[in-house]
C-alpha cells in the first residue's frame, strides 16, 4: 500500500517505520536534521526488545509525492493551518486520510480540507519519543490505534486498514463509536496535560497532594458531564476507572503539553482543553476548571508569554 505520514516525528515515525518495515511503500513528511538523517542513514526504531532501521522515502514537499492510499496526520495540531493544505497533492479520489492528534474535533480540520468521505478519526496511544535526528523510540506495552467511521458504520476500508496496521505489527481496533473512544482519551488526555502544564509538575507529584487530587478529579468529571451532556455514550464508571490508571501508571505519566511549556514551544491548548470550554458551551455546561486552565495558559499558546 501507498502511505504518506504528514508528520514524521516520534509518534508518526514508529508507525511509519513499523508499516515500511511490513513492505508498504511510505513517505515520511519531516523537516530539517530529522529529514537529513532519514535521507541519509534511514529511519531508526528503537524500541524496549528491539531496534532496526528501514530505508524510506522522505521529503518536506508533500507536492512531490503522487496520491496515497492511506495518509496519517500525527502533527500537532496547531500545525494543521499549514499542514492540511499541504497534503492536497497527496489525497486522491481512493485516499483515506487517518486523523492521529489529540482532542474531539481535530479531525474536522481535516474534513473541511478533503470532505468527510476521506477522514477517519482515530486515536493513537503510545510512548514514544526522539532519541535523535531519524531515531525515534517507543516504550510500554502500551501501543494502539483506534479509528472509525465517522457515522459509526462498518466498512471495507476500515476493515483493510485495520488488517494493515495489525500486519505490521501495530495493535487496532476499527471502532463503531469512535466519539466514545476520543472523548474517553480526550477526558483522561485534557485533564493530564491541563493540570501538569498549569502547575509545571508531573502527575507524580501532584496525585498525592489530596488539594491536586481534588482538581484532578473534578476535571474528568467536568469534561465527563461535557462528554455526556453533548450525546457521547460513555462508559458509566469512566472517571474512576481513568483515575485508578492514573494512580497505577504516575511514574509513566508524562504530558507533551506540560514539555512543551517548560521548553518554550507552542501548546495544544485549544485541542484540549479550549475544547473542553468551547463544548460546554455548545451543551449550557459549565466548565470552571477548564475554565481557569485555559485562560491561565492561554498567554503561553504560541510558546511565549504573549498578553494579547
Amino acid at each position: 500500500m501507498r502511505i504518506a505520514v504528514m508528520g514524521a516525528g516520534s509518534i508518526g515515525g514508529y508507525f511509519g517505520g513499523m508499516l515500511a518495515r511490513a513492505g508498504n511503500q511510505v513517505t515520511l513528511i519531516a523537516r530539517g536534521d530529522h529529514l537529513a538523517a532519514i535521507s541519509q542513514r534511514g529511519l531508526r526504531v528503537i524500541r524496549d526488545d528491539e531496534e532496526f532501521t528501514v530505508q524510506c522515502d522522505a521529503t518536506d514537499d508533500p507536492g512531490q509525492v503522487a496520491h496515497v492510499d492511506l495518509a496519517l496526520l500525527t502533527v500537532k495540531s496547531y500545525q494543521n493551518q499549514q499542514a492540511i493544505p499541504a497534503m492536497k497533492p497527496m489525497v486522491g479520489p481512493d485516499s483515506t486520510v487517518l486523523c492521529l492528534q489529540n482532542g474531539i474535533d481535530t479531525y474536522q480540520d481535516a474534513v473541511n480540507a478533503f470532505g468527510a468521505e476521506h477522514v477517519l478519526p482515530g486515536a493513537a496511544y503510545i510512548e514514544a519519543g526522539m532519541q535523535g535526528p531519524g531515531v525515534v523510540t517507543q516504550t510500554g506495552m502500551v501501543v494502539r490505534i483506534a479509528f472509525g467511521e465517522q457515522d459509526g458504520s462498518d466498512s471495507d476500508r476500515g476493515g483493510a486498514i485495520a488488517e494493515l496496521l495489525e500486519k505490521s505489527g501495530i495493535p487496532a481496533q476499527f471502532d463503531r463509536d469512535i466519539r466514545k473512544t476520543l472523548w474517553t482519551k480526550f477526558l483522561f488526555i485534557a485533564t493530564m496535560a491541563g493540570v501538569t502544564t498549569l502547575s509545571r509538575e508531573t502527575m507524580a507529584q501532584l496525585m498525592p497532594r489530596p488539594e491536586w487530587s481534588k482538581v484532578i478529579v473534578g476535571c474528568l468529571q467536568e469534561i465527563e458531564r461535557v462528554g455526556r451532556a453533548s450525546g457521547v455514550n460513555l462508559d458509566p464508571k469512566v472517571v474512576q476507572e481513568t483515575v485508578d490508571y492514573m494512580e497505577g501508571s504516575l511514574d509513566q505519566m508524562h504530558a507533551s503539553m506540560h514539555s512543551d511549556i517548560v521548553a518554550g514551544r507552542p501548546l495544544e491548548l485549544e485541542a484540549l482543553n479550549g475544547a473542553v470550554v468551547r463544548a460546554g458551551k455548545a451543551v449550557n455546561v459549565v466548565t470552571p476548571i477548564n475554565d481557569v486552565i485555559y485562560a491561565m495558559l492561554k498567554p503561553y499558546l504560541l510558546g511565549r508569554f504573549d498578553k494579547t
